[in-house]
C-alpha cells in the first residue's frame, strides 16, 4: 500500500507545503508510522503518515477487509515556540497506530488518550478528533477503497475529556467557541466547565 502513502504525502505537501522535519516510529507488529512537521508562520503542524496504509476495520469483524474501510491520517496544529511540542511525535505515532494495535476506528467526535502529557509540561494527555476537510481535503482513492480523511486533533485537558464523555463532542466544541479558546495554544488552560 505504499502507493496510498505516496498519494497521501503528496496531498499533505500540496496543502501544507514542504515538511521541515520527519520522524519514524515502528511498534512491534505494526506498520511504520511517520510524523511530518510543517511550519506555517507561527503555527507548527504535525501530520501522521502511515495510518492510512491499511483501512480501519471493525474490531468485531472476523477478518479485516484489505480494501474496504475508512482510512485516515491525523493532523495537530499548535503555536510555535511556546512549548517543546516536537516531543509530540511519539504520542502522535501511538495514536496513529491505535487502529492496528487496538482495532479501533478513529472518527470525528472520538477521544484518543495516550495516558501521559502530549509534550513535556502539557496539560493535555488526550485529543478530540475533529471533522476533516478544512485544512487538508480528503484524498479520493480508486474504488472500492474509501478516501483518506485528514482528521484534525484538538488537545483536551483531563477535565475537558471527562466533561466531553458526559456531554458530547459538540457541546465541548461549543463551549470552546463561546469562551474564545485558542486550541492551538500549547500552554492554554482548560475551558470553564461549570
Amino acid at each position: 500500500m505504499s502507493d496510498v502513502l505516496e498519494l497521501v504525502e503528496a496531498r499533505l505537501r500540496m496543502s501544507l507545503g514542504e515538511p521541515d522535519a520527519r520522524a519514524a516510529v515502528t511498534f512491534l507488529g505494526t506498520d511504520r508510522i511517520e510524523v511530518l512537521r510543517f511550519v506555517d508562520g507561527d503555527v507548527v503542524r504535525y501530520a501522521t503518515l502511515g495510518m492510512s496504509a491499511q483501512p480501519m476495520s471493525d474490531p468485531t469483524a472476523v477478518l479485516a477487509d484489505p480494501l474496504r474501510g475508512p482510512r485516515a491520517e491525523l493532523v495537530l496544529s499548535v503555536r510555535a515556540g511556546r512549548a517543546e511540542t516536537d516531543k509530540v511525535l511519539r504520542p502522535l505515532a501511538v495514536l496513529a497506530a491505535s487502529p492496528q494495535v487496538e482495532g479501533v476506528v478513529v472518527a470525528p467526535g472520538a477521544s484518543l488518550d495516550v495516558g501521559e502529557p502530549l509534550w513535556p509540561g502539557a496539560a493535555f494527555s488526550s485529543v478530540l478528533v475533529a471533522e476533516p476537510g478544512g485544512l487538508v481535503e480528503d484524498l479520493a482513492l480508486d474504488k472500492p477503497r474509501e478516501p483518506v480523511r485528514f482528521l484534525p486533533l484538538l488537545p483536551m485537558t483531563p477535565n475537558e475529556a471527562a466533561w466531553k464523555r458526559v456531554h458530547g463532542a459538540e457541546a465541548l466544541q461549543d463551549r470552546w467557541l463561546r469562551h474564545g479558546t485558542d486550541l492551538r495554544d500549547p500552554l492554554r488552560s482548560g475551558v470553564p466547565l461549570d
